[in-house]
């Protein structure tokens, strides 16, 4: 697991051993799975209130084509 970004009390991991479309996981009270392909959607959520969901769709959002950069560098 690989902490890719933090903002605001979240942070974005990337797993090592996770599989494809690319996404990430967004931890703060809760956990959230967002894919980054082709734009970022949210796949689940567990744990955060819909502000925070908000919260972390803007920051997937934002930093997508960094996060995709560091998809790509980890898993090929």
């Amino acid at each position: 697991m690989v902490t890719v970004f933090r903002s605001g009390g979240m942070r974005v991991i990337i797993f090592i051993d996770d599989h494809e479309p690319a996404h990430v996981h967004v931890f703060g009270d809760g956990h959230a799975k967002i894919n980054l392909v082709p734009e970022p959607v949210l796949v689940w959520a567990e744990g955060m209130t819909r502000g925070e969901l908000r919260k972390a769709m803007k920051i997937v959002v934002e930093q997508r084509n960094s996060l995709l950069t560091r998809w790509r560098t980890i898993h090929g």
